[in-house]
C-alpha cells in the first residue's frame, strides 16, 4: 500500500497546481490583453491537447506500466509552468497551455490504472478509488484560494515559478517512490474475474469477460466536463468575483468543499453507481438552470451545491468503469474517460466565450447536461465498448 500513498501524494500536488491556476488564468490572460473569446480558446486548448496524450497513455500504460508516464508528466509539466511565468502575450500563453495539456494528459490514466491494479480485491479497489477522490477534493479545496493568495503576494510570474518547481520536485519523488513491479501487471487477468464477480454481486451488474459499457455512456463525462469548463470560464468574470482574485479563489474552494461533504457520506457508496451518476447529473443540471434565471439562492450556496453533486458523480463514474472493465484494459478505458473529459472541457469555455453576451453560460451548461441525460441508455448497458 506504500505505492498508493505515493500516488496520492503525486495526485495531490498535480491537482493542487492545476486548480491553483483556475482563479488566476483568466485575470492573467486579461493582463496580457486577451479578449473573452480568446480566453475561452486558451482555457479550451488545454483540454483538446489532452486527446493525443490520453490515447498514447491508454495503450502505453497497459503495455509498459505507469511509473514512466507519471514521472514524465510531472517533470515536463513543471518545466512548462516555468516557461509560462515568462509569457508576455496571449498567443504565447495559448501555445504554453496547449503543451501543458498534452503532457499532463498522461498523469490521470497512469495513476488510476496503477491504483486499480494494486488492489487485491474489489473492496480494496473501491477504497483506493474513494481515497483518490478524497485527495482530489482536498487539493481542490485548498488550491484555488492558495493560488489567488500567491498572486496577490507574489504576482503572476513568481506564482507560476513556484508551482512549476513544485511539480518538478514531485516528479523526482515519483521516480524514487513509485515501485511498480512487473508481477503486478502479470496478475491482471487473474484478478479481473474476481473483480467482475464481486462487482456483480454488490451492484447487480452483468458478469462478462469483456467491457460492458455502451459508447453513449461517455456522453455523460463529456457533458459534465463541458458544464464544468463553462463554470470555470464564467465564474472569474462574474461581478461578484471580478473585483478581487481572492474572491474568485474562494468561490472555487467553496465548490470543492461541497464535494468534500458528499465524499464523506460513505453510505452513498452502497447505492448502485449508475443511479448515483444519473441523479447527480440531473441535480447539477437544475442548479445551473437556477443560476441562469438568477434564482434567489446566494451564489455561495449554489456553488456549494454544485460541489456536492460533483462529489457524487465523479466517484460513481470511476467505480462503474472499474467494475465493468477487465484489469488488463484499465489504461485504455480510463484514457477514453479522460478523452471524454478533455473534449467537453475544450468545448465548454469556447462556446461560453463566444455566446456569453447573448445567452447565459449557465443555461448552456443546463442544456448540455440534459441533452446527455436524454441520450443515455435507459436500460442496462447493451452496446459493449471495444478498446
Amino acid at each position: 500500500m506504500k505505492t498508493a500513498v505515493w500516488l496520492y501524494l503525486f495526485m495531490f500536488v498535480a491537482i493542487f497546481d492545476l486548480h491553483a491556476q483556475y482563479p488566476i488564468l483568466t485575470p492573467f490572460a486579461v493582463s496580457l490583453g486577451a479578449t473573452p473569446s480568446f480566453i475561452g480558446l486558451i482555457l479550451g486548448v488545454y483540454s483538446i491537447t489532452h486527446l493525443p496524450g490520453n490515447l498514447i497513455a491508454g495503450y502505453g500504460v497497459d503495455r509498459y506500466g505507469s511509473k514512466g508516464f507519471i514521472v514524465f508528466s510531472l517533470i515536463v509539466a513543471g518545466i512548462v509552468l516555468l516557461i509560462q511565468s515568462r509569457v508576455s502575450d496571449p498567443w504565447g500563453l495559448l501555445v504554453i497551455r496547449s503543451i501543458s495539456g498534452f503532457v499532463l494528459a498522461f498523469l490521470s490514466p497512469a495513476c488510476l490504472s496503477l491504483l486499480a491494479k494494486i488492489a487485491k480485491n474489489q473492496i480494496q479497489q473501491s477504497k483506493l478509488m474513494a481515497g483518490n477522490g478524497m485527495v482530489h477534493t482536498i487539493a481542490s479545496v485548498l488550491s484555488p484560494a492558495a493560488g489567488a493568495y500567491l498572486v496577490s503576494q507574489l504576482g503572476f510570474a513568481k506564482s507560476f515559478t513556484f508551482l512549476g518547481w513544485g511539480l518538478i520536485l514531485t516528479g523526482l519523488l515519483a521516480w524514487i517512490g513509485v515501485k511498480e513491479q512487473r508481477s503486478e501487471r502479470q496478475t491482471n487477468a487473474a484478478i479481473a474475474g474476481e473483480h467482475a464477480l464481486s462487482s456483480a454481486s454488490q451492484d447487480n451488474l452483468p458478469v462478462s469477460g469483456q467491457e460492458n459499457v455502451p459508447w453513449l455512456f461517455f456522453v455523460i463525462p463529456l457533458a459534465l466536463s463541458c458544464s464544468q469548463g463553462i463554470l470555470f470560464f464564467e465564474l472569474p468574470l462574474m461581478k461578484e468575483a471580478s473585483s478581487s482574485i481572492m474572491t474568485s479563489g474562494v468561490f472555487f474552494s467553496v465548490i470543492s468543499m461541497g464535494s468534500l461533504v458528499t465524499l464523506s457520506l460513505l453510505f452513498l457508496n452502497r447505492i448502485f453507481p449508475f443511479y448515483r451518476m444519473l441523479f447527480g447529473c440531473l441535480a447539477l443540471a437544475f442548479i445551473f438552470f437556477g443560476m441562469s434565471v438568477h434564482w434567489p439562492l446566494p451564489l455561495y450556496a449554489s456553488l456549494f451545491l454544485i460541489g456536492m453533486t460533483k462529489g457524487v458523480i465523479f466517484p460513481a463514474i470511476a467505480s462503474l468503469l472499474a467494475a465493468l472493465t477487465p484489469a488488463d484494459r484499465y489504461g485504455r478505458v480510463f484514457s477514453i474517460l479522460s478523452v471524454s473529459y478533455s473534449i467537453g472541457a475544450f468545448i465548454g469555455p469556447i462556446v461560453a466565450g463566444h455566446t456569453r453576451t447573448q445567452v447565459s453560460p449557465y443555461f448552456l451548461a443546463f442544456l448540455c447536461l440534459m441533452l446527455a441525460l436524454s441520450l443515455l441508455p435507459s436500460r442496462s448497458f447493451v452496446a459493449p465498448v471495444r478498446v
